[in-house]
């Protein structure tokens, strides 16, 4: 009996996801230890409550506002001048790329502000378990397959296409939604769900801002320890994981 037509697209999809997964470890495992260090330091350090109300008060005051310019700085203009130094970004590109990334993550900064404030509402603002582990899997789990990955891969995809729909489509197939997508998704799970653990284990006003840290901190990790400068390309993809 001839093997299902799935069982060589699911291997791949799985080996291919593993290497993303494990490319991704040291990432993670230093991501985390960054975001739990300072969760710890909220809690337990009282000498550092004026910076964080500090934090919160500027996080109050100014809102979405907050959120667009600080995520576009952190996860668009920072990673992006980390990776024009490093020589990976394409000559020619340096206008188009900066503004796009600048202007996705402003945006993506106010969207993931709005998911923020909608699961404080829906599930409270506590630091349980409960509550966190409710957040987490709403986000990564709902959010995260059904809007920001498939949004993330669309945005991107434009920007490889130089910008041109009819390119971008053109390059659009089966794969791009069976394969491509669900790749990336379990890939970036392996660093990400610990993360937004951490995240969700603050105050929702030190949420955004402890995003922020750990989206630049995960994107400039991984542009380090990046050996092969043909990726260029797809390096970008990775700040998404975030959110993907």
């Amino acid at each position: 009996m001839p093997a299902s037509p799935e069982i060589p697209y699911l291997r791949r999809l799985w080996a291919e996801s593993i290497d993303g997964a494990r490319a991704n470890v040291v990432p993670g495992v230093l991501l985390w230890s960054f975001g739990l260090a300072v969760v710890l330091v909220y809690y337990f350090v009282p000498s550092t409550r004026d910076l964080f109300e500090w934090v919160i008060a500027k996080k109050v005051r100014y809102g979405y506002l907050y959120s667009g310019i600080s995520t576009a700085i952190f996860g668009g203009l920072i990673p992006f001048c980390y990776l024009w130094w490093r020589g990976k970004v394409p000559s020619g590109k340096v206008l188009s790329w900066g503004l796009f990334f600048v202007i996705y993550w402003s945006t993506r900064g106010i969207e993931v502000d709005a998911l923020y404030r909608l699961q404080a509402w829906l599930f409270g603002d506590g630091a349980d378990w409960k509550t966190v582990a409710t957040k987490v899997v709403f986000d990564q789990f709902l959010y995260c397959p059904v809007w920001s990955a498939p949004l993330t891969a669309v945005c991107y995809g434009w920007k490889d296409a130089g910008f041109s729909w009819k390119r971008f489509w053109k390059g659009v197939n089966r794969d791009f939604f069976l394969f491509d997508i669900p790749k990336v998704l379990l890939s970036v799970w392996i660093v990400w769900i610990p993360a937004a653990a951490i995240i969700y284990s603050l105050p929702l006003a030190l949420q955004i801002p402890l995003f922020n840290l750990v989206l630049c901190f995960f994107v400039l990790i991984v542009s380090v320890l990046s050996k092969d400068e043909s990726q260029s390309r797809d390096e970008p993809s990775l700040y998404g994981n975030e959110k993907v």
